[in-house]
């Protein structure tokens, strides 16, 4: 709670003194001793219909914590609470004290209903769009869930992404491409933008047991759920293009409370890790998708670039004068084909104007002296019937 409330205090004797206040005017009790050796610290009537009156009405609280007598009356050590409990309000206590939202941020067993008669319930959901995340959906976990339960929870998370808003048109959102496809989703109807290409992230927090096994335990579902959050590469990998397709994955980061509280900045510091990569980041980092569209427009940039490079190295050169060939021509000759045996294919556009000028000429010379010769031999032929009249005539 000190972490929470009182993010800069370096212990917890002030919430300890108010706790101890709120406990003489009975507006809390102390629920049991966890394994870890903290009090839980629990509403008590009073206490809960006093938290109603002054918290906001969007927000909701938690049931209440009823105490329990024996036939004795003597209290019994409640059991509403366990540690994965404490575990969900130390991760958002330690979230809180890095600056990630207000207490107020917070909402637990948020209910994500399935078509299937399923509901899959978030353990914490933290909106913090001044820290620059929106919302995130967080899973806390002690290590003693099997990995398949861990995977489960991505793939009905990633069901209920996928599910179509009401009076969505399932045509429309079928021909949808990237960020445009949000628009016909439930999700987006329910949560903010996320500010980033994906579904809401989805973030496994891990305490508990030893290092090894919480290192052990991350990579096996990252192994295992790698469907869900790796995302598709973009056409054009044969050109040199890397880049990801993230717009229909679940962004999933991983961190450890341990890691958090012996960290100097906490939450804040680089503590998270997404998975499908190797190193530790801010969370604003682990978040970010360096290799998703930004990476793709710079790469494809580049690949027609290259693409045009090789095109003019390839385009052909004008056999008569050596000139290469305009884009306009190149792309005429790639576009018709070459034809066989058409040596004008060879010819750049001025050449080839000028050839096909030449030979106009030529053909029009022939013309002419076609022409100039049947008049000469018509007259030849005309001199000579004149001249045969006249040798009949003097005989």
């Amino acid at each position: 709670m000190w972490r929470m409330l009182r993010p800069e205090d370096r212990h917890d004797r002030c919430a300890r003194d108010t706790l101890n206040a709120l406990k003489e005017t009975g507006m809390v009790r102390v629920e049991r001793r966890l394994k870890s050796g903290h009090q839980l610290w629990v509403l008590t009537e009073t206490g809960h219909k006093e938290a109603k009156g002054l918290l906001p009405r969007n927000v909701r609280i938690s049931a209440l914590c009823k105490q329990k007598y024996d036939t004795k009356g003597r209290p019994i050590p409640g059991q509403g609470y366990d540690e994965h409990a404490a575990a969900v309000t130390l991760t958002a206590a330690v979230l809180t004290g890095a600056r990630f939202g207000t207490p107020l941020s917070w909402q637990t067993e948020i209910a994500h209903k399935l078509p299937y008669g399923y509901t899959q319930y978030a353990d914490l959901t933290m909106r913090a769009p001044d820290a620059g995340v929106p919302v995130m959906l967080l899973e806390v976990d002690r290590v003693n869930e099997p990995v398949d339960d861990l995977t489960a929870k991505l793939r009905r998370y990633t069901d209920w992404f996928e599910l179509l808003a009401p009076r969505a048109d399932p045509a429309k959102e079928r021909a949808a491409r990237g960020a445009a496809v949000y628009d016909f989703r439930l999700w987006s109807r329910i949560y903010p933008a996320t500010g980033h290409e994906g579904y809401v992230p989805v973030a496994f927090v891990f305490t508990g047991k030893t290092a090894a096994q919480r290192e052990s335990r991350m990579q096996r579902l990252e192994q295992a759920a790698r469907r869900y959050f790796a995302g598709e590469s973009y056409p054009g990998r044969g050109t040199g293009i890397t880049a990801v397709d993230y717009h229909q994955a679940v962004p999933v980061v991983v961190t450890e409370l341990e890691r958090i509280t012996a960290d100097q900045a906490g939450a804040a510091g680089e503590v998270w890790r997404r998975l499908g990569r190797e190193e530790w980041q801010t969370l604003g980092e682990a978040l970010d998708n360096a290799d998703g569209d930004r990476l793709y427009l710079v790469q494809w940039r580049q690949a027609k670039r290259r693409q045009a490079g090789r095109e003019a190295a390839q385009r052909q050169v004008c056999a008569r004068c050596g000139a290469k060939f305009t884009d306009e021509r190149w792309e005429y000759l790639l576009g018709r084909g070459r034809s066989w045996g058409d040596r004008t294919d060879e010819l750049c556009g001025p050449c080839r104007d000028k050839h096909f000028a030449r030979l106009e000429a030529e053909r029009a010379a022939w013309r002419q002296a076609e022409e100039d010769a049947a008049r000469e031999a018509a007259e030849a032929e005309e001199r000579a019937r004149k001249g045969r009249g006249l040798f009949r005539r003097r005989t």
